[in-house]
């Protein structure tokens, strides 16, 4: 009975993998649990299981006190030196043992299920311990089942061969990737959390970190601590740029990462399922780290504006398009990676809008309007007010209307008379002709 004891704490031992000792106390704790249940009063039980024989001795203790209270639980000196010589207060001593055949059918039973239920909850908590300390880590499993809210992974227990499920959210999920069952799967460890059914893992494969594990993984340098990576700004499953420094003199980070013909981010790549991945130096000076994010654009200048946080940058008219990206991507992750609002604009409309700053000068600010970019319309306006052009000619009603009128006032017979003239010269033109030649 004994060896088979010892032989089913070893096997206990191998599959649940939780340490042989803490097997021993489990069985301890349950069996003093199950004596406490069928005891007539309240006893003071020991019991010690060796764990190279596997005998198991239970007797009754009682506590060494100077005054008893409680004839079951404690004892005099006298008395406990009858037991012990050297006893002093305070000693539990162990009065006699329980024989072997003192735990009925029914006691028995009561002790076996409380022996199974304090090795599963001893098996809960030594799984939460291995995994715990796998939290912000990289695990490997295989897809074991497809649902509609999450994936279920299968984690390969480190030292056993049992298996424990990992869940993978639809929200930690990349939008690109597809899941087949069987599918080996690397994932970042989120959160490990206790539940009754044992530890729940949490895994992610959006999450930024996740990339920065696969760097890890795959750039012996950042490993080393060599090559540090100062920030990530990730859209999973289409685009994400990360910014490397070197910690050695010599050494270029950018060159390190990527490696001989991009092999190192190329295996990344593939394990993002395609994912671009942009390396770019990080600077400690914000104009050069963002025109450096913005890559593969080329920027002209970058205005750095302190107080508003907004870095202004300038790009030839070729690079506009590919500095924003597509539906803004690359100036968003590049905002993300940098921590600075960035402001675009191509050579010619930043040179046109200098422009009409300049043509409008102080002309808001002497008529006391507001500076808004709606102000710089109609310049020819501006340039004949600042040529001095007198400020009422423009609003001045048409001279010449009211000549006319004036004029209709003064002589109302002459409009009658035009047509009268007119017509008679017309009748007359052949018969005055042989009179004006003859007058002289």
């Amino acid at each position: 009975m004994s060896r088979d004891f010892v032989g089913a704490l070893l096997q206990l031992n191998a599959e649940k993998g939780v340490p042989r000792e803490t097997l021993i106390e489990t069985v301890e704790e349950a069996i003093r649990s199950a004596y406490r249940d069928i005891a007539a009063g309240n006893e003071n039980i020991n019991v010690r299981i060796d764990a190279e024989t596997g005998k198991i001795r239970i007797s009754r203790e009682k506590e060494v006190v100077e005054a008893v209270e409680d004839d079951s639980l404690q004892m005099t000196l006298e008395d406990a030196r009858r037991f012990k010589p050297d006893a002093a207060v305070g000693d539990f001593i162990e009065t006699e043992q329980v024989p072997a055949d003192y735990f009925g059918r029914i006691a028995a039973q009561r002790a076996k299920q409380v022996v199974l239920q304090r090795l599963r909850e001893a098996e809960r908590e030594e799984l939460f311990r291995q995994y715990a300390g796998l939290e912000a880590d990289l695990i490997t499993g295989h897809v074991s089942r497809v649902e509609p809210r999450a994936i279920i992974l299968e984690l390969a227990r480190p030292g056993t061969g049992t298996q424990i499920e990992a869940i993978l959210p639809t929200t930690e999920q990349s939008a690109t990737e597809h899941y087949r069952i069987g599918q080996p799967l690397k994932a970042y460890v989120l959160e490990v959390r206790r539940s009754t059914r044992g530890p729940q893992i949490l895994v992610s494969r959006s999450h930024k970190n996740f990339l920065r594990r696969l760097l890890e993984l795959e750039v012996p340098e950042i490993h080393s601590g060599l090559v540090e990576i100062k920030a990530i700004a990730r859209e999973a499953g289409t685009r994400s740029k990360v910014a490397v420094a070197s910690r050695q003199p010599g050494l270029d980070p950018v060159g390190a990462t990527v490696g001989q013909r991009g092999a190192r981010v190329q295996a990344v790549v593939a394990e993002l399922g395609g994912e671009k991945v942009d390396i770019v130096p990080w600077s400690e000076d914000p104009s050069q780290f963002v025109a450096s994010a913005l890559s593969p654009a080329q920027v002209v200048r970058v205005d750095i504006g302190e107080e508003t946080r907004i870095a202004t940058v300038i790009v030839p008219e070729r690079m506009l398009s590919l500095a924003i990206g597509r539906e803004g991507q690359n100036a968003r992750l590049a905002a993300k990676l940098t921590g600075w609002r960035i402001d675009i604009r191509s050579e010619q409309a930043y040179a046109a809008e200098k422009a009409a700053k300049a043509a409008e000068g102080p002309a808001p600010e002497a008529k006391g309007a507001t500076a808004e970019p709606v102000v710089a319309a109609k310049p020819k306006r501006a340039a004949r007010a600042k040529a001095g052009a007198p400020p009422a000619a423009e609003p001045a009603a048409k001279p010449k209307r009211a000549a006319r009128a004036k004029a209709a006032d003064t002589e109302p017979s002459a409009k009658p008379a035009k047509p009268r003239a007119t017509r008679s010269r017309k009748a007359a033109t052949p018969a005055e002709q042989p009179a004006q030649e003859a007058a002289p």
